[in-house]
């Protein structure tokens, strides 16, 4: 996609703008027959909160903190990871029990270890953990771990403890636990400022919740045919490699890891049939774009860190190494190196997203707009509805110049996924690029801003839209309808982050 220009999920300059942020269609995924013997002993308290807080009450906050996360957190807005990562999500979720709300997961580029749940079932990770787990099942028990926060409802829980020992009423905690979004260690210190409840009532309350979280999580990973041991495994290998560190990894200050907690789920973990799990392509392929475009490694770093591995690659993992190796020459514009790299690539897989995103990003380089379209067209006539291809064929419009066909293309499109900032800002784009369309680009750059909770900028680009639309028109009626709904939306926004 675009050369990074404000919002893009292509080449080196603007990783760190819109979120992605795809909404959750659960997708079924293999149950292994032999979970249910393995049955945990631990008693199940994830619903105990049901009376602070109700579900649909959960699901406002949850889309209020989302359009916070989109204001100030780097995102990644990249198709092709966020479907990615909500495809692994999504087969987990299949597989957990009291599941309650749609997921959505989202990456944050940043290279430290960490990952946190919020409420309305989103879940987010930091690209560094593609980085620091070594297997997809690794990386899945990270995942399984964060969604079992959300089907227990710990955040829900936290504040109904904190209101049995406060004069302050739930609402009046909800303020503090807004900071647990960005930096979950600075909303626990808040919610004890705010309600003078002892700190190690809250570090065990913590705990509880972890050692929970790995009980349901390592469940899951077993019902959804991931290997137990990842879990395991993965905080031992943390807790070794940070064992004698000065600075310890963010992780640890949202997720405790006593030595205990190692040991007890490698216990449980034990309690299930051993399986080696291969990693998946998609896994494999999604870790090579993340070292490529996400990772703050310099090119030539970053080259080597693939050639390293190709030496002793398996056949399936060079063909990721040659995606990653060919993601680095593309962004360097070493265009003849990219394309001898990818060509035998999408000739053995031409379906294949990642090779067909690439190759796209080839052929615009390369202003070869017809290929890229051809390609496209191909891949659409099997997957219509497919958000990467769809983005990527609008996008090669608007680099082709055909900013009316794009128009059409991007409005069916907003329409129907009015939360991906990609398409609002491929539509400004578009708009702007007829030299016609000032009102089209200043009402798609509103909804930019109100998917970022910028109520008064987005209102003041509709209100411009509509003074600029023929009086009496379609559009003017359009513009001001939906400058009624961004105040009522603000005034709602406003009421919950008063609480």
């Amino acid at each position: 996609m675009p050369p990074r220009a404000s919002c893009s999920w292509r080449g080196k300059t603007a990783r760190r703008l819109v979120a992605y942020a795809l909404a959750g269609t659960l997708v079924s995924a293999p149950v292994s027959a032999n979970v249910e013997s393995y049955q945990s002993d631990l008693p199940n308290i994830g619903t105990a909160a049901a009376s602070t807080l109700s579900v649909a009450k959960e699901k406002e906050f949850g889309d209020a903190y989302m359009r916070m996360l989109r204001a100030s957190k780097p995102i990644i807005d990249d198709p092709l990871l966020g479907e990615y990562v909500n495809a692994l999500g999504h087969r987990l979720v299949a597989n957990a029990n009291d599941v309650r709300t749609p997921f959505q997961f989202i990456l944050i580029d940043n290279q430290a270890i960490n990952a946190f749940a919020f409420f309305g079932g989103y879940v987010a990770m930091h690209s560094g953990l593609f980085l620091h787990a070594k297997t997809e099942s690794e990386l899945a028990s990270v995942m399984a771990h964060e969604i079992a926060h959300v089907t227990q409802r710990h955040l829900a829980r936290s504040m109904e403890a904190q209101a049995q020992t406060s004069p302050l009423t739930v609402a009046a905690l909800v303020g503090s636990l807004m900071l647990a979004i960005a930096a979950p260690e600075a909303g626990i210190a808040a919610a004890h400022a705010a309600t003078a409840g002892s700190m190690q009532s809250q570090i065990n309350f913590t705990r509880r919740n972890e050692e929970e979280a790995d009980r349901v999580g390592i469940e899951t990973l077993a019902r959804a045919d991931f290997d137990v041991e990842a879990m395991p495994r993965f905080f031992s290998r943390l807790a070794d490699e940070y064992r004698y560190a000065s600075q310890m990894p963010e992780y640890f200050s949202t997720h405790p890891l006593p030595a205990s907690r190692i040991t007890d789920s490698r216990a449980r973990a034990r309690q299930y049939p051993q399986k080696s799990v291969p990693d998946s392509p998609d896994y494999q392929l999604a870790r090579a774009r993340i070292v490529a475009r996400y990772s703050g490694i310099a090119d030539r770093s970053a080259m080597d860190w693939f050639e390293r591995r190709h030496k002793a690659a398996s056949p399936a993992e060079k063909h990721s190494l040659d995606y990653g190796i060919a993601l680095l020459d593309i962004d360097a514009q070493r265009y003849q190196q990219a394309r001898e790299k990818l060509a035998p690539l999408i000739k053995a897989q031409p379906n294949n997203r990642f090779y067909i995103d690439a190759m796209t990003d080839l052929d615009i380089g390369e202003k070869q707009y017809d290929s890229a379209l051809s390609r496209l067209n191909q891949a659409l006539s099997q997957q219509p509805n497919n958000r990467v291809l769809l983005l990527n064929h609008a996008y090669t419009l608007v680099k082709a110049k055909r900013g009316g066909e794009a128009i059409k293309a991007l409005e069916r499109y907003t329409h129907q996924h009015a939360d991906d900032s990609n398409g609002w800002f491929l539509l400004q784009q578009a708009y702007e690029s007829t030299g016609t369309h000032r009102d089209g680009e200043l009402a798609a750059q509103g909804e930019r801003y109100a998917l970022r909770g910028q109520w008064s900028k987005a209102i003041r680009n509709y209100t411009q839209a509509a003074q600029l639309a023929e009086l009496g028109s379609l559009a003017q009626a359009r513009y001001d309808a939906r400058i009624d709904q961004l105040r009522h939306q603000q005034a709602r926004f406003k009421a919950l982050s008063d609480r």
